[in-house]
């Protein structure tokens, strides 16, 4: 049987991806819509024994005549009965506490002609904020069957699957009249296409969305063409007239009593949005965030990179020798360990900002930010990529389009890879954990977590500045005001944290996993080959540089191996980019991990596993990749990786341009390689500077 195709829709902060993941668990994956980079969602659900549903998650929206790009694109979805996503019903997920302003967006859904489900999300707040709705009352006006619900208790879930079985008896007709806001203008259009969805008659004459159903409803009747001005004239005087209709509706079904809440809501808002103490609060937040990455994932961590170290020493061991034991020794396994040996990290870091989300503090956060980012000539809504870019600038950056002024939105995505991204944090970690002591600021604040919280701020603060020159370049052609969504506090739904938790690490794993597996192997069969008329005759020109040494058959072994890798063809590559680089305290086999790392920034750690594994002896193999990077030495016997060298690092790292792919995501969303190129030089640029002058002062 056909699975029922189900659009979950709804204003952001309802609750609509807790209503999704309660539908359908693990059963989704994630993926964008063709040709374009906003992600979407789908998954499926059992909706009884014999019946399936396809549950399409599109992305929050306020109303069916969008703002932005991606609110358009996921908006096409309910426009092109072609679309493989087009839905039998649709599911309008609102919230209890703003159900007034929700409903513009259920009006406007239902007036399109589909089967809709009003499901009023966070029911169980509704005692402790003096809510009372009459369903019975409501549904009969509304011409819907409405679902009390709430996701974080699961509860309500079953009612909305059987709404969703019996969704053939809900009726398709409109419960708003056009006619209302230009009588003169709706009733022409009603008598050109008498057997037309008007809302959407309405919607093809303003030329926003191109129906392919209905490629003919333009009409060329002067009186009927409008210019733009007057569209969002007629828009604006839409969105008044159906929240009059909406008021009307909820004077005798929804009801507020103030007396009878219990909400601390404000109160805690007064605290966390604080001028002074909202941002000392965001301050203790991160140094908790970040001293969680060191303090709880160090044994994991310890773990994991010890399996690693002992899958390579029993690989060796075991194994029949010959090259393809070399490659699954001293290549794909340290490559790997490099990459799962963060996992912990990764995975405490989401857990915790899945749970700052969850709860409602992010978007208090957003707002307070809002107050720095005004003067730096950026949009209160740039916090929002510059926030998420955190995690990953990829998304970030897309997440710019809904970013309405044209010149805020590129200085934005131009800004946002400035932005300390979880693909920096192996990085930062085993670089910090070399050359940063364990020791506590004030006898409480771990130093290493003050200093990763600092090559976050570091990062944001260059943002702000790049951002600020950048405003004083681009030319503006108008301005735009800062509009969020305060969602009301609540308890963390675990099953939606660990979910997202889960999501991240396994997109850590996968996306950068294939990378460096790739380059581990490259790197291994560079370091494992060479000329021959150097690397092949290694032992012979050791054994004759060192005929009167006396050296014992495992010291020579030691210095065939170290030639060998110095004449190999990766140790050739290192000394050819050594002298770019060793102004910044790099020596080639550094060198070569950080071009390398241009693919992927956690590419660094894993490259250097595979560099420093390549030509080591038994014992070294069992050693863990931060006990051999800080036994790794100078010509003159000093530590490769000092102090100056590690600050010089992560200096490299806070301000060099992410990935590859960062670059291939900017040229999309900015449709031009002149800003492109500007971004990578300009960051590649500061980067090198910072790096050479950290090092040069503190060597």
């Amino acid at each position: 049987m056909k699975p029922l195709k189900v659009a979950l829709i709804g204003n952001p902060n309802v609750g609509k991806t807790s209503v999704f993941n309660a539908l359908t668990g693990l059963n989704q994956h994630v993926g964008n819509y063709p040709g374009v980079t906003v992600e979407s969602k789908a998954g499926s659900a059992n909706l009884s024994h014999d019946k399936k549903a396809t549950i399409i998650d599109l992305p929050g929206v306020y109303s069916v005549n969008p703002s932005s790009k991606d609110e358009e694109i996921a908006l096409n979805t309910l426009f092109d009965p072609t679309n493989k996503n087009y839905p039998d019903v649709v599911v309008v997920v609102a919230e209890v506490e703003n159900l007034k302003r929700n409903l513009l967006l259920f009006t406007q859904i239902k007036d399109l002609g589909f089967p809709v489900i009003l499901a009023l999300n966070m029911a169980d707040q509704m005692e402790k904020k003096g809510i009372s709705i009459d369903v019975p009352a409501l549904e009969k006006a509304l011409q819907t069957k409405i679902v009390l619900l709430s996701a974080r208790r699961n509860e309500g879930i079953n009612e909305l699957k059987e709404a969703l079985l019996n969704y053939q008896a809900l009726t398709t007709q409109a419960i708003f009249d056009l006619k209302t806001i230009d009588t003169p203008y709706f009733s022409t259009l009603e008598n050109l296409y008498p057997n037309q969805n008007q809302l959407k008659v309405w919607l093809a004459q303003t030329g926003m969305y191109q129906f392919k159903d209905m490629s003919s409803l333009v009409s060329s009747n002067e009186s009927l063409q409008k210019s733009p001005a007057e569209i969002k004239k007629l828009q604006h005087r839409e969105t008044i007239k159906r929240f009059q209709f909406i008021n009307d509706l909820l004077k005798d079904t929804y009801t507020i009593d103030a007396s009878k809440a219990t909400d601390l809501r404000m109160r805690f808002d007064q605290i966390l949005t604080h001028k002074f103490w909202g941002y000392v609060i965001f301050f203790f937040v991160l140094l908790i965030i970040y001293g969680s990455i060191f303090e709880l994932a160090a044994f994991p961590m310890d773990f994991v990179d010890g399996v690693f170290a002992d899958l390579s020493a029993w690989a060796n061991d075991t194994l029949p020798a010959g090259k393809l034991t070399e490659l699954i020794a001293d290549g794909i396994l340290p490559g790997l360990g490099g990459v799962l040996m963060f996992v912990p990290q990764i995975a405490i870091l989401f857990f915790i900002i899945s749970i700052l989300e969850e709860t409602g503090y992010m978007s208090r956060v957003v707002f307070l930010m809002d107050r720095i980012m005004k003067p730096f000539g950026l949009s209160g809504k740039s916090v929002v990529p510059l926030v998420s870019g955190t995690a990953c600038a990829i998304p970030a950056i897309m997440s710019a389009r809904n970013i309405e002024n044209p010149k805020e939105r590129l200085i934005t995505m131009l800004v946002t890879p400035f932005t300390t991204c979880s693909a920096r944090i192996p990085v930062y970690i085993i670089i910090i954990s070399l050359v940063i002591p364990q020791t506590y600021i004030f006898g409480f604040i771990p130093l290493q977590a003050f200093v990763m919280t600092m090559m976050y701020l570091i990062g944001f603060l260059s943002a702000l500045f790049a951002g600020m020159v950048l405003s004083k370049i681009i030319k503006a052609d108008r301005k735009s005001f800062f509009v969020i969504e305060m969602p009301a506090y609540k308890a963390p739904i675990l099953k939606n944290v660990f979910l997202n938790m889960y999501e991240k690490v396994v997109s850590y794993i996968l996306g950068a996993g294939k990378i460096i597996l790739a380059l581990s192997v490259i790197l291994w069969f560079l370091g494992s080959h060479g000329p021959s008329s150097t690397f092949g005759n290694a032992e012979e020109i050791i054994a004759e540089r060192h005929i009167n040494d006396g050296l014992t058959d495992e010291e020579l072994e030691d210095e065939v191996a170290g030639y060998q890798l110095e004449n190999s063809y990766i140790g050739l590559a290192g000394k050819a980019i050594e002298p770019v680089f060793r102004p910044l305290g790099y020596d080639w086999k550094i060198s070569i991990a950080v071009l390398t790392s241009f693919a992927a920034r956690e590419v660094f750690v894993g490259n250097l596993a595979t560099l420093y594994n390549l030509g080591a002896d038994a014992e070294e193999d069992e050693a863990k990749i931060i006990d051999r990077m800080a036994n790794e030495k100078r010509p003159d016997g000093t530590p490769m990786f000092n102090f100056a060298t590690g600050i010089s690092l992560l200096l490299f790292y806070a301000f060099a341009m992410q990935c590859l792919s960062t670059v291939g995501v900017t040229k999309k969303e900015t449709n031009s390689w002149k800003w492109t190129i500007i971004q990578m030089v300009f960051m590649t640029a500061v980067a090198y500077i910072a790096a050479f002058i950290a090092y040069q002062l503190l060597k």
